[in-house]
């Protein structure tokens, strides 16, 4: 059984397989799984599309300003759902949250809301966060304590309980930002604006697996054909024939003396 194994991994067709198989495998292990992770009701990786938290306030483009504090459009974000409870909200440093504006869809893209807690109120049990973006209401932007901008959530009427005077309920929060990725976000909104983008990444992946898994198979594959076909077996010569030894010559006949006359 592990000789067969061994052999099957030797098989460079049999590996090709296997690498190419794992890459829809990781991937969809990674969308279903980074979820469960992380806690969250959705995916937990987002792009910053809106520059509300941005600062230096009306300077945040998709580059500039990349590092300095809060978050920029571009930033690639990742989310953890937590408790209510557990959310810092001792403002300036409490925490980013992303929860969803109550008057539009879920499926709805500009319903996720990034923005920080300024305050906190509990009303029959239930906790409502007042928010505000960090870069909103300037020149009285984070860290300064808010006098204004404070966002204004409102409730639809299937669903009273959603806000409290502006604040928005704990129900809506999807969790609060632990992590942020500058510019690796950007390649997203690129994405949105241009659909050809895609396409190009798509063709780049294809060419990639070309190249790397694909074409060195064939032309290993070419190169064994041929040996095999050019390749004989040199026929053996036959030996030389021995020449025949020459014939001894006869000795010379001794010529018989004369005889002497008497």
């Amino acid at each position: 059984m592990v000789v067969a194994l061994k052999r099957l991994w030797n098989n460079e067709v049999f590996k090709t397989v296997v690498v190419v198989g794992l890459i829809p495998i990781l991937v969809a292990s990674f969308w279903f799984g980074l979820p469960v992770a992380l806690n969250t009701e959705m995916f937990p990786v987002f792009t910053v599309t809106s520059g509300s938290m941005c600062i230096p306030a009306g300077q945040c483009d998709v580059f500039s300003h990349a590092f300095e504090r809060s978050l920029h459009v571009g930033d690639l974000i990742v989310i953890q759902g937590v408790d209510a409870k557990d959310l810092k909200t001792g403002y300036p440093n409490s925490d980013i949250i992303v929860f969803r504006n109550p008057i539009k869809p879920a499926n709805d893209p500009q319903a996720n809301i990034v923005h920080r807690i300024v305050e906190v109120v509990e009303v029959d049990g239930r906790l409502y966060f007042y928010t505000k973006g960090d870069g909103n209401g300037y020149p009285n932007v984070w860290p300064q304590t808010p006098t204004q901008s404070i966002d204004p959530w409102q409730s639809p009427a299937d669903a009273p309980n959603s806000t409290y005077r502006g604040a928005i309920s704990e129900e809506y929060v999807y969790g609060k930002v632990v992590m942020r990725i500058p510019w690796i976000g950007s390649l997203a909104l690129l994405s949105q604006q241009y659909s050809i983008i895609p396409v190009i990444l798509v063709i780049l992946i294809i060419l990639l697996v070309t190249f790397e898994f694909i074409l060195p198979l064939i032309k290993k594959k070419t190169n064994t054909t041929q040996k095999t076909i050019t390749q004989e077996e040199p026929t053996t010569q036959e030996e030389p024939t021995t020449q025949e030894e020459p014939t001894t010559q006869e000795e010379p006949t001794t010529q018989e003396e004369p005889t002497t006359e008497m």
